[in-house]
């Protein structure tokens, strides 16, 4: 899910050359046949190669854009590709809280003799890119860098607290300093990215990662990226300085859930990632004790967010009258496909709902699962609306909203549509839109309520989007919630919230959450109430991925946290594959 539309991607083939042995000729007589008497040959006889152990999974779709930092970008293969190649210097162990990343980091701790907050990190000597190049600052450097300033990506408050990150012994400390305390600072620096290779490349951070990586930090390599043929191929990476993989090749195969459900019912695949809707639930447990399910919960809640910078949904009992014209139900139901997914639905504006400490937020009776046409009428006259010819309409205007999914993203589209007949027939008018998915996060969404919004913006009143969620709850809060920071270096202004929500009031205590003053429970008690009362957004679900997995292939595990099952590729045993001999 969140693909934006890319142009196809060239097949690389890799051509092994043979190398030939030339045998000289002679005239002489061959020798004479001795028979042996030992009972032992003299030499082993010639044996054929093993074939290589290979592990093929099936996934839903394989399009471009994998940057795991990017809203645009994000999706299950993001997620798989991302935690195969890209380092992190903490990852969640096994109650789900983050522990320091051994093979990467020798340690990470807060410095205690210094005036500012600073956490050193130290990177183990061996640890490099699949190019040869060494895992040093310079990454850190770059991910810094990057997230500080850009817009569309996600979870950036961490980052925009650093005030310097330096390099010392050759790259392989790094000293990250902060203006203020953080106490979430473990969740920072996921996902290195190889910066030697993107710092300077064309389009670096925006279009670089169309293409996959250009290098890996993890037991696995890209061979081959057809998009064409909807193909990766992922071999052992050789220069891991960590466990080598027990397994020689990894083969991601897109394909439609019918093709892909057959594959894994004959073997030719041997797991697969689904984006499950009823029926392809009912098809997978149709395989039997051959195949074991598991659902997994994925860091992303999709909401419909309300745009208070939108010029139509400034007044909040407009806003109101809005979301008493949807059938949140119904609109759950679309997205989910009566999936899996559907079980998770979201009633808190922070936590998804497989969260340590999630509980709902939202306010008794407030937002009901069905319309409730009288409290639009009553809203929406309050507003200054009058009902006249089939339509909803002030000064002279009708009320007629813009709703943005992103293209080819088939839930959000769906539940787009189904929100625009559901306003529809409450007689208030709604297009959708469907834009790229880097010009919708990157450009439309963003805004600022203290600015005017940028042009882009202004005709987009509501979006159907991935609401990310994180290790970090109070920096989750303060990135979607809290209101522009300015830099004090610069006086810039960091980059917004996609409605344009800005509290001065609970402003302080998100800081305060954010900083360890308070805890995020304190500031959620009071932060969540305000969001559910200003009606900015409206969570519907935690999107969900369904595992499915052979008996013939072990080692894959679930994943503690949000880690996900490839966060154990070095550890799992395929079956004989083919060969790829390009």
């Amino acid at each position: 899910m969140y693909r934006s539309r890319r142009r196809p991607l060239p097949v690389v083939a890799l051509l092994l050359v043979p190398l030939s042995v030339l045998v000289g000729c002679t005239n002489a007589p061959p020798p004479p046949l001795v028979e042996s008497t030992s009972s032992t040959p003299s030499s082993e006889p010639p044996t054929e190669p093993a074939q290589p152990k290979v592990v093929v999974a099936g996934i839903d779709e394989l399009s471009g854009g994998f940057n795991p930092h990017a809203l645009a970008d994000q999706s299950p293969v993001t997620d798989a590709l991302s935690e195969l190649m890209l380092p992190s210097a903490f990852v969640p162990g096994s109650d789900g809280k983050q522990v320091l990343n051994d093979t990467l980091l020798k340690s990470a701790e807060v410095v205690t003799d210094t005036d500012e907050f600073t956490v050193r990190y130290r990177i183990r000597t061996g640890a490099g890119w699949s190019d040869g190049a060494p895992i040093a600052a310079e990454d850190f450097v770059y991910l810094w860098e990057q997230m500080r300033d850009r817009s569309g990506v996600i979870n950036p408050v961490g980052y925009r607290m650093i005030s310097d990150v330096e390099s010392r012994q050759g790259g392989k400390t790094v000293l990250v300093t902060f203006d203020q305390p953080y106490p979430g600072w473990k969740s920072l620096f996921d996902h290195l990215l190889p910066a030697h290779l993107l710092k300077d490349a064309p389009g670096g951070w925006s279009d670089t990662l169309d293409k996959g990586y250009p290098a890996s930090g993890g037991p696995f390599a890209i061979r081959r990226f057809d998009l064409d043929r909807g193909e990766v191929v992922l071999m052992r990476n050789e220069r891991f300085w960590g466990e080598p993989a027990k397994s020689d090749r990894i083969v991601l195969r897109a394909a439609d859930r019918s093709a892909n459900l057959n594959a894994l019912r004959s073997g030719k695949v041997q797991m697969g990632m689904f984006t499950a809707d009823a029926s392809t639930m009912d098809a997978l447990r149709g395989l039997g004790d051959e195949v074991h399910l598991t659902t997994l919960p994925r860091p992303v809640t999709s909401t419909l967010f309300l745009r208070r910078s939108s010029p139509q949904l400034g007044d909040v009992r407009v806003r109101r009258a809005v979301l008493a014209a949807l059938d949140r139900n119904a609109l759950v139901r679309t997205g989910t496909g009566g999936g899996p997914a559907e079980q998770l639905r979201a009633h808190a504006q922070v936590l998804a709902p497989s969260q340590p400490g999630y509980s709902p937020t939202e306010p008794a009776g407030e937002f009901p699962g069905s319309p409730e046409p009288q409290r639009v009428t009553r809203l929406l006259e309050e507003a200054g609306y009058q009902h006249t010819g089939g339509a909803w309409v002030r000064d002279g205007a009708p009320l007629n909203l813009v709703i943005a999914a992103q293209f080819e993203d088939e839930s959000y589209e769906a539940v787009a549509n189904a929100m625009a007949d559901q306003l529809a027939a409450q007689d208030i008018q709604a297009t959708v839109i469907t834009p790229e998915g880097d010009e919708l996060y990157r450009t439309m969404l963003p805004a600022n309520p203290e600015t005017q919004d940028p042009p882009d913006s202004a005709g987009v009143d509501l979006a159907v989007a991935p609401r990310p969620v994180s290790s970090d709850p109070a920096s989750t809060m303060a990135a979607q919630w809290g209101c522009p920071r300015v830099d004090p270096g610069t006086g810039r202004t960091a980059a917004f919230n996609m409605t344009g929500f800005c509290d001065r009031l609970v402003q302080p205590t998100v800081e305060a959450a954010t900083t360890g003053e308070t805890s995020f429970e304190r500031a959620s008690e009071r932060v969540e109430p305000v969001l559910w009362s200003s009606a900015v957004a409206l969570p519907l679900y935690q999107e969900a991925q369904v595992l499915a997995v052979r008996r013939e292939v072990s080692g894959v595990e679930d994943g503690p946290g949000f880690a996900g099952p490839f966060s154990s590729a070095g550890d799992w045993v395929g079956t004989p594959g083919e060969n790829y001999d390009w």
